[in-house]
């Protein structure tokens, strides 16, 4: 298989040297084409496997991430497609994941809860295994929200928005398959003044 890879490629050249003595026109039309093509095939693979541009859609990460209506500055995120690939998603980690309600929307919160644990929300307080969840950057909004307990299935995790009070979650619709998440957000890099590294 490599070697019938080498030979097309070797024939590709020599074909394309001949053609720049002969048509040197023909040549750089040739040449424009292939450019084209392999910047097309790289970007498509940096997309698809590699990392990933997602807008804030909501308010729910406030003030983490802006996001809002549209035609705002919302916050645009690069996210590692293939972190996840090498490490498992840890607590704490601002993740992009596929719309548990098939909406084909891609969403944006805080991984709080991991496989097999027992996660239990009161009075806007977050409890893992019987004891309080403190993230750092992550302000405590009290309430009168009440949740669980509930254990996470093993292919499971529990999300929620940083602005709890206005976000749909995982209280509303249920854990967060593996299968599900996109990737781990990295950084924002739109607009330029909320530019930052996420933790």
């Amino acid at each position: 298989m490599l070697a019938k890879i080498r030979h097309r490629y070797k024939s590709w050249k020599t074909y394309k040297e001949a053609l720049k003595k002969t048509h040197k026109f023909r040549y750089y039309v040739v040449d424009f084409v292939e450019t084209i093509l392999v910047a097309l095939c790289i970007a498509l693979f940096i997309k698809e496997f590699v990392i990933q541009v997602s807008v804030v859609p909501t308010g729910s990460m406030i003030p983490t991430l802006i996001g809002g209506k549209e035609g705002e500055l919302n916050d645009r995120l690069f996210v590692s497609k293939f972190a996840y690939d090498f490490w498992e998603p840890e607590r704490g980690d601002i993740v992009v994941f596929r719309s548990p309600n098939d909406d084909g929307k891609d969403y944006v919160k805080r991984l709080v809860g991991l496989p097999g644990e027992t996660v239990e929300i009161k009075r806007g307080y977050v409890y893992i295994n019987g004891k309080e969840l403190i993230l750092e950057g992550v302000d405590i909004q009290r309430d009168r929200d009440f949740y669980g307990p509930r254990v996470i299935e093993d292919s499971g995790y529990f999300m929620l928005g940083d602005n709890r009070s206005m976000s749909r979650d995982s209280r509303y619709w249920g854990f967060v398959n593996r299968d599900d998440i996109i990737g781990k957000a990295l950084f924002t890099f739109w607009p330029f003044n909320r530019m930052k590294v996420l933790k």
